[in-house]
């Protein structure tokens, strides 16, 4: 016969296992995850749900000492500019011997508002492609031995709908390109390191209600990151290089 405290405790554990949801563990470690850029945003709603789902959480951020929402979830908290070789290579020197089971590339810009390309900085878009199509390399190629240490080999890059070529509408030169280039860089990728395993993937997160955003933008972080997370799980070989949205529709290139 049971005692009645063991099955008292065994009926709370069920109560919170449905609290919780289907497919989420707090206590249990689901493996690790690396985000960059979250400190606000969509990176910061990556963190706190990986984080709820019992993911041990490294965020990265330029000013980490300015990112006080990214510290209050209890994450390793990490400096990072992904503009800057040196950043990233003293990142992988931190993190050496650490296995990372997904690294999510969500650091990016906006870039320069030109109407025109008569109104384009050139050294801005310089720079706007640095930070959204070489900055997810530069830390993937860092980050490398620590991703063939970990179980999950997904590389997440994250695009937007703006780098479809077949759904071009004009305007935002230098980030339509950017994002055009991550997604070549990101496909490249996953024909090399398939092979191995790796699934490397870019995901659309859809018009989000943040900074770069804005307040009008339909969908909520909640939203767009829980979307996000399906898609990352249920990602297998097949998945490699390709273009999704967060609703795990299959977007055009």
């Amino acid at each position: 016969m049971k005692h009645p405290i063991n099955s008292l405790f065994a009926g709370l554990c069920v109560c919170v296992g449905l609290l919780a949801g289907p497919g989420v563990n707090a206590t249990q470690d689901q493996g690790t995850v690396l985000i960059t850029g979250a400190n606000r945003g969509i990176g910061l709603e990556f963190a706190r749900q990986f984080r709820e789902r019992g993911y041990d959480v490294i965020g990265t951020a330029r000013e980490p000492e300015q990112a006080g929402e990214l510290h209050q979830l209890g994450v390793q908290v990490e400096q990072l500019d992904v503009a800057d070789d040196g950043s990233a290579r003293s990142l992988a020197q931190r993190l050496q011997g650490r296995s990372i089971d997904i690294l999510i590339n969500n650091a990016g810009i906006i870039g320069q508002p030109a109407r025109s390309f008569t109104d384009l900085d050139f050294d801005k878009m310089a720079y706007t492609y640095q930070v959204n199509a070489l900055g997810p390399m530069r830390v993937t190629r860092a980050l490398y031995d620590n991703l063939k240490q970990g179980k999950g080999r997904k590389i997440v890059n994250i695009t937007s709908v703006m780098g479809s070529i077949e759904m071009n509408f004009g305007g935002g030169y230098d980030y339509r390109a950017s994002k055009v280039a991550l997604n070549m860089l990101t496909n490249t990728l996953a024909r090399e390191l398939g092979k191995d395993g790796f699934i490397s993937v870019v995901i659309h997160p859809g018009w989000v209600q943040t900074d770069m955003g804005g307040n009008s933008a339909p969908v909520t972080p909640e939203e767009s990151i829980r979307g996000m997370i399906a898609v990352i799980d249920k990602l297998e070989s097949e998945s490699n290089g390709k273009f999704f949205e967060y609703t795990g529709k299959e977007m055009p290139w």
